[in-house]
């Protein structure tokens, strides 16, 4: 095992694949010799050259736009877009022409291409910097979405996101990039829509993405201290999402809290719930209980944006109120 951070692992996936495969590329804002505006392209630039590391202009729409097109034509472009909330400038090429290319040509084209997005708050760079948009992408057919909380899950991720035909919406919580965790020594791709027992238990499950795994994973450990066994899962992907692995959970705890940093309203824990409460109702002795942010854009002031943001006090609070 090694040490790695959630960053570092990002890019250690970009790399290897660059390595082995002339064909992937990327692209973005100040992805080159800069190295991105989060750092996790460093070194790739000088590794790699201009003809496939590329600074492009501050347009969405054309990042996108190209990848689209060079991937429809043989390329495996890595898209980088500085901020998720900035797919709003390129969500025509991606929603009606990324997600619909296969289908539109009758299965006899491939869109290969993967779009990194930096999400979430935490970090203050205010509220048009620090949305959590996942909800848009998992409601358009034609695009997976992935979205690791570690540095061995963001490494094997990236790895199959990449070798992926169809595009894959690549979701990075930007507060967690030196977040360093354990990366096996021999790395392997992991699979898409296979998620994640992050912590066992018997009396509730948390399910949560991104970030709020880690404050699930806190608040578990204050109430096993209270005889409070909590089972942590983490989707990793999602879409496809590992239905069959959240359900087995639920029937073996009978209670379910889910975790997301988005706004509540419309929010794919919204969908979660909606979706357990269709395939699960019987197993469940308490009603579900949504964790998520305040509905109001995230604000820079940091005790402002901590109050809007969840945390594991809030989950924590969650699990208590199921359990009751």
């Amino acid at each position: 095992m090694k040490q790695m951070t959630y960053g570092e692992a990002i890019r250690e996936g970009m790399r290897i694949r660059m390595r082995e495969d002339e064909n992937v590329c990327i692209f973005g804002e100040d992805v080159g010799a800069f190295g991105g505006c989060f750092g996790v392209t460093a070194g790739l630039f000088d590794e790699f050259g201009d003809k496939r590391v590329r600074d492009t202009p501050i347009s969405e729409g054309v990042i996108i736009g190209c990848a689209v097109g060079s991937a429809a034509t043989g390329l495996r472009p890595i898209a980088e877009l500085m901020f998720i909330d900035f797919l709003t400038v390129g969500m025509d090429q991606l929603v009606n022409q990324a997600a619909k290319m296969r289908y539109m040509f009758g299965g006899n084209i491939s869109v290969p291409m993967v779009v990194r997005l930096p999400g979430g708050g935490g970090v203050s760079a205010a509220a048009q910097h620090s949305q959590s948009l996942e909800a848009w992408l998992t409601h358009v057919p034609g695009l997976k979405v992935v979205y690791p909380s570690t540095p061995q899950d963001a490494l094997g991720l990236m790895l199959s996101a990449i070798d992926d035909e169809d595009p894959v919406m690549f979701v990075e919580h930007k507060a967690m990039y030196g977040m360093k965790g354990e990366v096996d020594d021999v790395i392997v791709p992991i699979k898409l829509g296979v998620g994640d027992i992050k912590r066992a238990g018997t009396d509730i499950t948390v399910v949560a993405t991104g970030k709020m795994v880690h404050e699930a994973l806190k608040a578990a450990a204050k109430l096993e201290k209270e005889g409070i066994s909590v089972e942590v899962i983490d989707p990793r992907t999602l879409y496809p999402l590992d239905k069959k692995m959240i359900f087995n959970s639920i029937e073996k705890t009978t209670r379910v809290v889910i975790a997301t940093e988005e706004v509540k309203r419309g929010s794919f824990a919204g969908e979660l719930a909606a979706m357990i409460s269709e395939s699960c109702f019987f197993n469940l002795d308490a009603p579900i209980k949504r964790v998520n942010a305040l509905d109001t854009p995230i604000p820079f002031a940091p005790n402002l944006e901590n109050f809007v943001l969840p945390n594991d006090v809030d989950i924590y609070n969650a699990v208590k109120e199921v359990m009751a």
